[in-house]
């Protein structure tokens, strides 16, 4: 599924911008912190208007200034990880995987718990996981949602080296597994070559 995505948005004294035309994969934005790679995310998942451009997944227009598409966030599926993994700490495990579940997906939630190798943790409390636990159950939770793009937000920026190995692998595995896009935001050239991913360098203007 092709990514076309071509936005900017004038944040202060900067203008965040970013040009991406991609084929099915890995696609990963990388710079500095603070250059506006978080920004980009949230332009296409439908959290911040872009101030020009488009948006388009596949065959469908999430966003397009000229043509006045604007789809709302909760139907554009994208699927988004954030870098603290927002469990909802009042749910125990299972129940922050299957908060949100909706459609037909690509594997089913015993292949997901499998896959993630998390079938110990259903019944713990967001509060007594790792930090690497924590985001295998928010990958999790992001793929039975049914979302049509995976949106990856500096995912390993809490975990040590050995942690960080296993969930790039994770992240691989899961791409052969489903084929669904993915968006991955870093700092680190060191990551970004375990995943082979097609890389957008973004800068500042």
């Amino acid at each position: 599924m092709a990514l076309d995505i071509d936005v900017s948005r004038r944040v202060g004294p900067r203008d965040i911008a970013v040009r991406i035309q991609s084929v099915a994969g890995i696609t990963a934005l990388f710079g500095p912190s603070g250059v506006g790679k978080t920004t980009v995310l949230n332009m296409i998942a439908g959290l911040i208007r872009p101030d020009r451009g488009h948006i388009q997944v596949g065959d469908t227009i999430l966003f397009d200034r000229e043509q006045s598409i604007d789809l709302p966030p909760h139907r554009r599926d994208c699927g988004y990880v954030f870098q603290d993994n927002r469990l909802f700490p009042h749910l125990r495990v299972r129940a922050n995987l299957l908060y949100g579940r909706r459609g037909p997906i690509a594997i089913n939630l015993n292949a997901i718990i499998d896959l993630l190798g998390i079938g110990c943790l259903l019944d713990r409390w967001p509060a007594t996981l790792s930090g690497g636990e924590a985001q295998r159950v928010a990958i999790g939770r992001t793929l039975l949602s049914n979302p049509r793009l995976l949106l990856l937000d500096e995912p390993l920026s809490s975990l040590d080296g050995s942690r960080k190995a296993e969930l790039l692998a994770l992240i691989l595995e899961i791409y052969r597994q489903t084929a669904i896009p993915i968006l991955y935001v870093s700092h680190d050239e060191r990551e970004l070559s375990a995943l082979n991913a097609h890389i957008i360098a973004l800068a500042g203007h």
